[in-house]
């Protein structure tokens, strides 16, 4: 009898955990999925999907898929189609980027996610880059990147918090 109640107990914690958190399983997933715990944010995402399919919920499925389960076309598939209903949210860029780069095209994976900072300022997208050694573009891509007026004035932009 002691071990059904102790059995209870963590679905019990993990009810009270979903209706303290007024997040919604998009939300809650994607903070799994930024913690390490891929499983769990799946199951959030799925949840996601099942009480109405967002584009956001499709682009992580798709993610998840390609990364973690080695489907890259079928990954690829969610996050573009996802990407073509929404295609305002940076998020997705940066989801299908990271299905890009496991795909082996590191090129069109980094220009998808910068595309994805048109749409808006994403701290994730920025942190992506930035791992993966993405330098800012040059202030006058037609000008080299040591020429004097790059490589100054953007320092300089940078120091001033403009860049």
């Amino acid at each position: 009898m002691e071990n059904a109640n102790a059995e209870d107990i963590p679905a019990g914690q993990e009810q009270a955990e979903e209706q303290a958190s007024p997040q919604d399983p998009v939300s809650r997933g994607a903070e799994c999925l930024r913690q390490g715990d891929r499983l769990r944010a799946l199951s959030f995402f799925e949840k996601a999907r099942k009480a109405g399919d967002s584009p956001e919920a499709r682009s992580y499925i798709g993610l998840l898929t390609a990364t973690d389960r080695g489907q890259l076309g079928r990954g690829m598939e969610l996050c573009t189609s996802a990407l073509e209903e929404a295609p305002e949210n940076p998020v997705l860029y940066l989801n299908l980027g990271k299905v890009l780069l496991k795909a082996g095209d590191k090129k069109k994976a980094i220009e998808t996610a910068r595309k994805g900072l048109h749409y808006g300022y994403n701290k994730d997208i920025e942190d992506w880059l930035q791992t993966m050694g993405i330098r800012k573009r040059p202030l006058f891509p037609f000008l080299a990147r040591d020429n004097v007026l790059n490589k100054y004035l953007g320092f300089i932009l940078s120091r001033l918090g403009l860049r």
